[in-house]
């Protein structure tokens, strides 16, 4: 999800709005309508029942939350949803017409009208049965040492699960290259107080699992499958035991741990580690930075002492999982049955050409991207967003040099990180070249094989070149942006820049709340805690005083203590420490928005509209951004292992910090969201 970032000056800010206060709205040139409503806001999903102060989500969205339902596909349904519902269907007109027209053999549109056409054609799927997938599970059924095992594990061309996982990424300590990671993983459930907690409905998940396993291994045709079952579910829960908790794997330089192969082999000196490489094409890779440097020699022996036929069920079932899209209905039921809607709420799969545009997506997404880009951007978003980001880069320096607890060295350092971060917006430079990519009519299963080939041999092609700073780890048409920090990069896809984020018609104190403060939490990603620690060249080092980020810690632990009080579910709060660099990130973001905002009126009062002011539409625009229902089982998974906030906490725990918000809304002591204004944090 949106890697969003940062943080706020409440005197500073109430400063400027009494400077403001006497100025007459200057005459603004007629616009066109906005897409919602009468200025980008939805006054009508208000309810007024409510006091700002005791619930502002539910004050600006309460009458949309109690009139809408969670379509039976989703596990979720609000702003972001329905946006990337919009995408979706925006898609798949764009991949039919090439599908219908097909193309000469070689071009991306051959290849998306086969990718497409072949994974909608479930009949054909079924016809094949798991005649496409045999040859896999025979070699599984052969395996005879941990060696065969780990070798397995590793081909490019297997889809499976792993306690142990390589792969390429760029390096955290220099930004100009590439360079080989490990770290943990191997389990079926999504994280590992999935295996240990005994409260609330942990027991019965893993019965479901258990229960699940059997199943599907008695589809695939495996002998003995309720035996399998619970040995793949003692050794997942093993497995788990041995994993850092998910908080821990936030911190940076606690997971950057570069070491040589011999190294490695030190770890657990029977674990078969040149197989794994050479299996892999990495046999030459002689530098591998580790995550989990503590959980990595454990697991390692954990793999050489767990018995063969247990890993001959262990990765039967993985096999059989992670592939159970494009194979036969039943087995892509049963693995939706229990992971969608045991575990997740979700009542019903979704639609079969829905997942198909998601596979194109994943295969040939710039290719469809192309296309996206020319018929949903137009080229004045694009300006537009560059100026918007400008506006926030000059409001983010005035923060900076305002920050009452951080000292001119550091806010030096600081000043040149923010003046080299580069913004993306919309779509890359340079498209991706498929070429490499074969596709073939009438044959999913072995699509998506190629596809998984395809990129890992893109990725092992980057290691020894220099890193490719123009490239996008997202396709324009997702819903979504991110923050890079190896790269001091923020990037926003076409498709999120749309109402209500970014309505070049509507107010703009409603993009700034919506899409200024997202831009805002964006670049706040370079200055969150873990952020914080890239220099302006993206490179990863202490360039922080001792005495600074001692003070930054302290700022930060008071936000942190704030979101682990809230409780969404009986029994499960938010873990503020998970969340806390997303939650510095709203923190951060709104509050430079806002001095964005009072900046671009240029001294100018901002006009009352249909009885709202510009501060109201401001926070309005924050909180209709932030509008979502989500079902139980999905909001518990995400507490667990998402480090962004509920939403429901990204609007109201950002706007209880902030000055302005108590201002706008003639926020009193008596609500139920009422911070003391020495209790509120500030950041940025």
């Amino acid at each position: 999800m949106i890697n969003l970032t940062r943080r706020a000056m409440g005197a500073s800010t109430v400063a400027l709005l009494a400077g403001c206060a006497t100025r007459t709205a200057a005459p603004e040139a007629p616009r066109a309508p906005a897409a919602i409503g009468a200025f980008g806001i939805d006054l009508a999903a208000r309810d007024l029942s409510v006091r700002p102060g005791d619930d502002f989500f539910r004050y600006a969205n309460g009458v949309w939350l109690a009139n809408t339902e969670i379509p039976a596909d989703r596990t979720r349904w609000g702003t972001f949803d329905i946006l990337r519902e919009k995408s979706d269907n925006d898609q798949r007109v764009i991949i039919e017409e090439v599908a219908l027209a097909g193309g000469a053999p070689g071009t991306n549109q051959q290849k998306i009208a086969d990718y497409y056409n072949s994974f909608l054609d479930q009949n054909a799927i079924n016809a094949a049965g798991m005649a496409p997938i045999q040859p896999e599970l025979a070699a599984i059924a052969a395996l005879r040492t941990h060696e065969e095992v780990v070798r397995f594990a590793a081909r490019p061309d297997v889809s499976t699960s792993f306690p142990i996982a390589i792969y390429v990424g760029l390096d955290e300590r220099n930004p100009d290259r590439y360079l080989t990671n490990m770290t943990h993983g191997g389990l079926g459930l999504p994280e590992r107080e999935f295996y240990r907690r005994s409260d609330g409905q942990f027991p019965q998940i893993r019965e479901a699992y258990v229960a699940h396993i059997t199943r599907l291994l008695t589809l695939a045709g495996l002998d003995n499958p309720a035996q399998r079952a619970r040995a793949i579910m003692a050794f997942e829960t093993q497995i788990a035991e041995r994993h850092w908790p998910i908080a821990d794997r936030r911190d940076r330089d606690r997971t950057y741990n570069l070491k040589t192969r011999a190294e490695i082999r030190a770890l657990a000196e029977r674990f078969p580690w040149d197989p794994m490489f050479d299996a892999a094409g990495m046999g030459a890779v002689q530098e591998v930075v580790i995550s989990e440097l503590s959980a990595i020699g454990p697991l390692a022996q954990l793999c050489v002492s767990t018995p063969i036929s247990t890993w001959r069920s262990y990765l039967a079932y993985h096999v059989v999982r992670t592939n159970a899209s494009v194979l036969p209905q039943n087995i892509d039921d049963e693995v939706f049955d229990f992971f969608g809607r045991t575990l997740s709420g979700q009542p019903q799969q979704r639609e079969r050409w829905k997942r198909a545009v998601q596979a194109v997506n994943t295969a040939l997404g710039e290719a469809v991207g192309q296309i996206y880009v020319q018929r949903h951007f137009p080229p004045e978003s694009r300006a537009q967003m560059l100026a918007l980001v400008e506006n926030l880069r000059t409001a983010y320096g005035q923060r900076i040099d305002q920050l009452p607890w951080m000292s001119a060295e550091t806010k030096a350092a600081a000043r040149e990180k923010l003046a080299a971060f580069r913004p993306k917006i919309g779509y890359p430079n340079r498209w991706r070249d498929y070429s490499a990519l074969q596709v073939n009519a009438g044959d999913a299963f072995g699509n998506a094989k190629r596809r998984q080939v395809f990129e890992w041999n893109h990725d092992l092609e980057r290691l020894g070149r220099p890193t490719d700073k123009d490239e996008w780890f997202m396709t324009p048409q997702t819903v979504n942006a991110y923050d890079n920090p190896v790269f001091n990069e923020i990037v926003f896809p076409a498709a999120i820049l749309q109402p209500p984020f970014f309505d070049p018609n509507a107010d703009p104190a409603v993009n700034y709340g919506a899409i200024g403060g997202i831009i805002g939490h964006e670049m706040g990603h370079g200055f969150d805690d873990q952020g914080a620690k890239s220099d302006a060249q993206g490179v990863l080092r202490d360039w922080w005083t001792p005495e600074d980020a001692e003070r930054f810690r302290a700022v930060t632990d008071r936000l942190v203590a704030q979101y682990d009080a809230f409780t969404p579910l009986e029994g499960i709060n938010v873990n503020g420490r998970l969340t806390l660099g997303e939650n510095i990130g709203d923190n951060g973001g709104l509050q430079v928005s806002y001095h964005a905002y009072n900046l671009s009126r240029n001294g100018a009062a901002a006009p009352v509209l249909e009885g709202v002011t510009g501060d109201q539409r401001f926070f309005l625009g924050w909180a209709q951004a932030w509008r979502a229902l989500i079902r139980d089982a999905a909001l518990r998974n995400q507490i667990l292992t998402d480090p962004h906030s509920p939403s429901i906490y990204r609007c109201n725990g950002t706007v209880r910090n902030m000055d302005a918000w108590y201002a706008a809304f003639d926020i009193q002591p008596t609500d139920a969201l009422y911070l003391p204004p020495d209790q509120r944090v500030t950041v940025w």
